[in-house]
């Protein structure tokens, strides 16, 4: 009787996890990391993983990476909302202003992190491949300071 309802007990349990929906990833080890391209908004040659939320819904947190190769450079711009960045390996060069100067960029390396505010015009450049996370508050935006910059093409 005792070996019925201990089976019965576990059949129950079972097909209530065979029910429940699947439930998104909330932990990840570095080769659970998924990469793809970057989105048009960026140069070519990046490449991103999403690790939470919906980067361009309209509201709600996320947190993405963005693997960048030696070299690679984002134009002046701005975000819609505030950004917070942390770099995890490589040399992130970041610069203020509205034109590309890479004389007047501080480097960061692997540990670091920012902060940039609505308001702050500003341009990057990868030294070495570069990993950083970016998170905060959806839509991932970049308002381009020169539109012909835009390698979306929308302008």
């Amino acid at each position: 009787m005792k070996l019925m309802i201990l089976v019965v007990a576990l059949t129950a349990v079972a097909a209530l996890f065979a029910v429940q929906p699947a439930v998104a990833q909330n932990a990840f080890t570095p080769d659970q990391v998924k990469f793809g391209p970057a989105p048009p908004f960026l140069p070519p040659g990046a490449q991103l993983a999403v690790l939470e939320g919906d980067p361009m819904a309209s509201t709600g947190d996320f947190t993405i990476r963005l693997k960048m190769p030696d070299g690679y450079k984002v134009a002046p711009h701005t975000h819609p909302n505030r950004e917070n960045v942390t770099v995890l390996s490589g040399t992130l060069k970041v610069g203020m202003g509205d034109q590309f100067d890479a004389s007047k960029m501080a480097s960061f390396g692997a540990g670091s992190f920012a902060y940039l505010d609505p308001s702050m015009h500003h341009y990057a450049m990868a030294s070495g491949e570069t990993v950083i996370q970016i998170h905060g508050m959806s839509p991932v935006k970049f308002n381009y300071i020169n539109p012909a910059d835009d390698p979306s093409g929308k302008k």
